[in-house]
């Protein structure tokens, strides 16, 4: 069996500075279920206040993100929650987070967006409301509410296998409600000087408390657990057509209700990869695939692209998020930037 030659790397997270963003809230998560650092900035918009966002190109630990309205945005990857430490804090966009509501953050998508994630390891599948910029731990691509989670089956094991799709002409039409309500920005704000750790555990040493007693929610039979917090707002109609069960509040917020479809992901076990990068030209991909031998088992995989034949390295199959985040460091460290953790 191939040894992955890595040595463990220092949490992410260690060195903060250079983790500050424009208008942003900032989380990063810990190998567990709790996220553990937040880095908050000030919002134009009033408190609780919903604006729609899409942003600018930022950098968080020498990566850039460029946020922009990608209604096609289809992607495997490593999901992640938080929850307790950040409760009713402000959100990228403006909001008031609630953890029990079906939100998450996201690094580019626009605010307010509608999302379907699917585990990838039980076919549950859910709808969520992006609205909060993150995650920025290695390998992540989707930071889910505690409630959220709850819902995914993922609550325990902190991380989850996951496939997020953008349902398109739900996203426009409730963007199309919030710039009504709130108006937009296209911009983010200054960024915040505070990195002060949240605290996961209280004062005496236990953890944080779980969610409170709730009605359960079930699929195919099976419950769910339930969540904190008061009962959902009576329905209101939506200010724009919409698929997806939910409720739109006088804020122009539109709430997805906790219903959880049980679909089907195929036979067998996920198995994830770290991909270094996609190229049309072989010998361009080859090189690059030779070159990362040595931290891991490196290979191509050719893939069709409306018409278009693509290389795309990858390194693995991983085993687990943890050893496929310093498999994701050492090939950052090589000089790939742009290297993803999928999940296939």
């Amino acid at each position: 069996m191939w040894q992955f030659p890595w040595k463990a790397p220092a949490l992410a997270g260690a060195s903060l500075a250079g983790l500050l963003m424009a208008g942003c809230a900032h989380k990063q998560e810990a190998p567990g279920p709790a996220a553990t650092v937040k880095t908050q900035a000030p919002s134009t918009a009033g408190a609780g206040q919903p604006t729609y966002k899409v942003g600018n190109p930022y950098q968080i630990g020498g990566i850039w993100y460029y946020p922009r309205a990608d209604y096609d945005y289809d992607q495997t990857g490593i999901a992640s929650w938080y929850g307790p430490g950040f409760h009713q804090e402000r959100t990228a966009n403006g909001e008031t987070f609630d953890q029990n509501e079906l939100t998450a953050a996201h690094q580019t998508l626009p605010m307010p967006s509608l999302v379907r994630v699917t585990n990838l390891d039980n076919g549950r599948s859910i709808v969520v409301r992006i609205n909060d910029r993150g995650p920025f731990a290695a390998g992540r691509i989707i930071d889910l509410s505690r409630r959220s989670a709850q819902l995914l089956g993922m609550e325990q094991q902190g991380t989850a296998k996951v496939r997020v799709q953008i349902l398109a002409d739900e996203s426009r039409a409730i963007a199309a409600a919030a710039m009504q309500a709130g108006g937009s920005q296209v911009a983010l704000t200054a960024p915040p000087s505070s990195t002060a750790p949240v605290p996961t555990t209280m004062a005496d040493g236990s953890p944080v408390p779980k969610a409170a007693p709730r009605p359960s929610v079930t699929v195919q039979g099976q419950a769910l657990p339930p969540a904190q917090g008061p009962n959902p707002a009576p329905a209101r109609p939506v200010s724009a057509p919409t698929t997806v069960p939910g409720t739109t509040e006088p804020d122009g917020r539109f709430l997805p209700a906790p219903v959880v479809q049980q679909v089907a992901v195929g036979p067998g076990p996920k198995r994830i990869y770290v991909q270094a990068g996609s190229f049309t030209l072989f010998d361009n991909a080859n090189k690059l695939r030779a070159r990362l031998a040595s931290i891991g088992p490196s290979f191509l995989a050719p893939s069709m692209v409306n018409g278009t034949q693509f290389f795309r390295v990858r390194v693995g199959p991983l085993d687990t998020p943890e050893q496929a985040d310093q498999v994701l460091d050492q090939v950052v460290a090589a000089g790939n930037n742009g290297a993803r953790v999928i999940v296939e």
